[in-house]
């Protein structure tokens, strides 16, 4: 699974939510809509890949949804 491009899926539905004028609403639509809709490997490369290589090139509402909800978006192992 190419960790880049789940990175600019994943900036296009922050970008999407991004539009709410509620911040914590928008951080919460982004985790709830990459967990309800992306299989759990998904979640996890993407995890995987902003802890090795940092949230450079994450637009700043992901980062903030990856860092405040990781618990929740982590698949169980």
């Amino acid at each position: 699974m190419d960790a880049d491009h789940l990175v600019q899926m994943a900036n296009r539905i922050a970008t999407f939510f991004d539009a709410m004028p509620d911040r914590e609403e928008a951080v919460e639509g982004v985790a709830q809509h990459i967990r309800k809709f992306w299989e759990p490997r998904m979640r996890r490369t993407l995890l995987d890949h902003v802890r090795a290589h940092g949230e450079k090139g994450l637009h700043p509402l992901l980062a903030q949804a990856l860092r405040s909800r990781e618990t929740m978006l982590m698949p169980a192992a």
